[in-house]
């Protein structure tokens, strides 16, 4: 039997920052996000040799190794072997033979959510295969525990979140670590809209985002005054974004998304750098309204808002550089998974 998963990324539309811990602690934490059809896909598939086999293209991990109770957390499909290991600990499963497959439509350090992503998507696939009693929310609190508590890395709330439930959704992240996701109705017209103001343009640099979140929590536990204002305008933004995505004032979202990136850069230094004000300048030279980098910052891809008369003129322009124009659209489903029965022949088609 063979078992596939896949969730969506997202684009982080308003909020980014606010879900990352002392902040949302402290203060407590909003987000606006969306997720759009760019995936983080598994499959797993019942081997007979007596291993675990990785195939991690994003990792560059291809590697065979021994069914343990504990797999060794050394740099080589991280990821993977932090699910593998959460769920043999929490359910006293023991993995069989098989080999694991994982790879992202974009690359990592896009700003896209790409890691959260792809925990989510390898918690799908076990959760199909094992048969758990884990829901959209489960899924999500498991994935952001493997990453922040298990595996130690520097992050914030949303992107699991997102990758569980898809959509549009509006978050709240309470100080006492309770999560609530609630979900928006967003009309068609309004979809329909939004993709045709929107560009979505690779810089052409992955980052490591926990550099730049390390330098974000630094300032929060320090008291930072001009970095905590501006996460607190960020957060405030919100609720401002919330309101224009559904009466679908693009005027309006436009603005809240560039104040936002000017309020972002003050959150932390390396957030932007020389690369990204020249894509951010040639889009606006050529008839961008306004843009923000998705995620931590530092690289990775950045959404412009634009006319949508004039879309064409901004994508030619920013053709011309390193980087690229990468086609999306919003999507509604979130992570999910489906088993694949195997048969020896097909017959009478």
């Amino acid at each position: 039997m063979i078992i596939r998963s896949k969730a969506p990324l997202r684009l982080g539309l308003a909020g980014g920052g606010t879900d990352v811990s002392p902040y949302c602690d402290l203060y407590g934490g909003l987000a606006l996000n969306a997720t759009i059809n760019l995936y983080a896909y598994c499959t797993l598939e019942d081997t007979s040799d007596g291993k675990l086999t990785i195939n991690s293209y994003d990792s560059k991990c291809f590697k065979s190794f021994p069914l343990t109770s504990r797999l060794e957390i050394d740099g080589q499909a991280s990821l993977v072997k932090g699910v593998c290991n959460r769920i043999m600990q929490d359910y006293g499963i023991q993995l069989p033979s098989m080999k694991i497959t994982t790879y992202n439509d974009a690359p990592a350090g896009s700003g896209l959510g790409t890691s959260s992503t792809m925990v989510v998507c390898i918690l799908k696939a076990l959760v199909e295969k094992f048969a758990l009693p884990l829901g959209d929310y489960e899924i999500a609190r498991l994935a952001y525990e493997i990453e922040r508590t298990d595996l130690g890395l520097s992050g914030g709330r949303q992107d699991q979140y997102a990758a569980s439930f898809g959509g549009f959704n509006y978050m709240e992240f309470m100080r006492s670590g309770v999560v609530i996701v609630n979900p928006l109705k967003i009309k068609r017209w309004i979809i329909d809209e939004l993709e045709a103001s929107m560009v979505l343009y690779f810089t052409g640099i992955s980052r490591e985002s926990a550099n730049i979140i390390d330098l974000q929590k630094k300032n929060t536990e320090e008291g930072n005054s001009e970095a905590i204002e501006a996460m607190h305008r960020i957060r405030e933004s919100v609720d401002m974004m919330k309101i224009a995505l559904l009466k679908g004032d693009m005027h309006e979202f436009a603005s809240i998304l560039g104040q936002a990136w000017e309020d972002k850069k003050k959150m932390a230094g390396p957030i932007t750098n020389p690369g990204i004000q020249e894509v951010m300048d040639v889009a606006k030279a050529s008839g961008a309204i306004s843009g923000k980098v998705s995620g931590a910052g530092g690289g990775g891809f950045i959404m412009f808002m634009v006319d949508p008369v004039r879309k064409k003129q901004v994508t030619d322009a920013l053709g011309a550089l390193s980087g690229f124009v990468m086609p999306f659209q919003f999507t509604d489903g979130g992570a999910h998974a489906w088993k694949i029965y195997p048969t020896d022949s097909v017959k009478d088609l």
